[in-house]
C-alpha cells in the first residue's frame, strides 16, 4: 500500500509522466485545448510584442485622435491618436507580466504557511488560519486600494497588493489538502522511519497538494488580469503612456459617445484571457488528479 502509494505520488512529479497524462487528457477535452491554445497565444504576443504591433504603441497622431476602424488602423485610435491594435497587443504583455507577480506572490506566501499550518496543526495552525482569516475579511479590491495608496501608484506595487490580496486563497487550499493526506499510511510510514518533516512534506505531501494548487494558481492568473485592469482603470496601476487593458478601458469609458469602438477589443480580451486560464487550470488539475489516481479516463 505504501510503496504503491509513494510511486504515484512519484509519478505525478515526473516530467515524461505528466506529459503524456495531461497531452492525452486535452485531447479528450476540447475546451481546455482551446483554452490552452489561447493562453498560448497569449503569451506568444507578450513576448513577440515589437514584431507583432502594426505600430508605435506610444506614436501620437493628434490629427487622427478617435478614428473608427480602418485598414491602416484595424482597431481604430485613441484620444492622442495612437493605433488601439498596437496598445492592445502590449497591453498583454502588461497584463502576463502582472499577473504572474501577484500568483508569484500569493504563491509563495500561502503554499509554504498552508503546508506548515496542516501538517504542523496546533498552536501553528491556529496562529497562521487567524491571520490568514484577518486578510480574507477585508474587501479584496478596497484591501488593494488601500495598500496602492500607502505604497503609491504604479504596476509593482498594485500587484503586490494584488498578490497579498490572493494569498489565503492558496493557504486554504494548501492546507486543506495536508490534513487531507497528514494521515494517510504512506505519511506515518516516513514519520516512523524517521524521515526530516521537510523531506516527508517535499517528497510526499507537495505532489498530492500540487493537483487543486494547479487550478487555483490558474484561476488566480485570470483573477490577477482582472484586477490589474481594475486598478489601471482607476489610474492605480500602470502608469500612462503605458499600454494597459484597464488604462485603454478609461480612455474608451471617457470617449465613450465619440469613440464606442474602444471598449470592445480590452473588454472582450479581459473577458477571453479570463475564461482561458479558467478552462486551462480546471483540465490540468483533472489531468493530474486522474495520473495520481492511476486512472486513464
Amino acid at each position: 500500500m505504501t510503496a504503491t502509494t509513494s510511486a504515484t505520488a512519484a509519478d505525478i512529479t515526473n516530467p515524461n509522466t505528466v506529459g503524456r497524462k495531461v497531452f492525452g487528457f486535452l485531447r479528450r477535452r476540447p475546451a481546455t485545448a482551446i483554452a490552452g491554445l489561447v493562453v498560448l497565444a497569449l503569451v506568444v504576443a507578450a513576448v513577440f510584442a515589437p514584431w507583432i504591433a502594426p505600430a508605435d504603441p506610444y506614436a501620437q497622431d493628434l490629427l487622427n485622435r478617435l478614428q473608427p476602424p480602418s485598414g491602416e488602423h484595424l482597431l481604430g485610435t485613441d484620444d492622442y491618436g495612437r493605433d488601439a491594435l498596437s496598445r492592445l497587443i502590449f497591453g498583454t504583455r502588461i497584463s502576463l507580466t502582472a499577473a504572474l507577480q501577484a500568483v508569484a506572490l500569493a504563491l509563495v506566501l500561502g503554499l509554504p504557511l498552508g503546508v506548515i499550518a496542516g501538517y504542523r496543526g496546533g498552536w501553528t495552525d491556529a496562529l497562521l488560519t487567524r491571520a490568514m482569516e484577518a486578510l480574507m475579511s477585508a474587501p479584496s479590491l478596497v484591501l488593494a486600494i488601500t495598500i496602492v495608496a500607502v505604497l503609491g501608484s504604479g504596476i509593482t506595487n498594485a500587484m503586490f497588493a494584488v498578490g497579498l490580496v490572493m494569498a489565503p486563497r492558496f493557504y486554504r487550499v494548501a492546507r486543506a489538502s495536508t490534513m487531507d493526506v497528514r494521515s494517510d499510511t504512506y505519511i506515518e510510514a516516513s514519520v516512523a522511519l524517521g524521515c526530516h518533516p521537510a523531506r516527508t512534506i517535499v517528497r510526499h505531501i507537495l505532489p498530492n497538494v500540487m493537483p487543486p494548487i494547479i487550478l487555483v494558481i490558474s484561476v488566480s492568473l485570470g483573477t490577477a488580469v482582472a484586477a490589474e485592469a481594475s486598478l489601471s482603470f482607476l489610474g492605480l496601476g500602470a502608469k500612462a503612456p503605458a499600454a494597459s487593458w484597464g488604462s485603454m478601458l478609461s480612455t474608451a469609458a471617457s470617449n465613450m459617445q465619440l469613440a464606442p469602438h474602444l471598449v470592445w477589443p480590452p473588454g472582450v480580451m479581459i473577458f477571453v484571457t479570463v475564461l482561458a486560464f479558467t478552462y486551462l487550470g480546471d483540465g490540468v488539475r483533472r489531468a493530474l488528479t486522474r495520473s495520481r489516481n492511476g486512472s486513464g479516463n
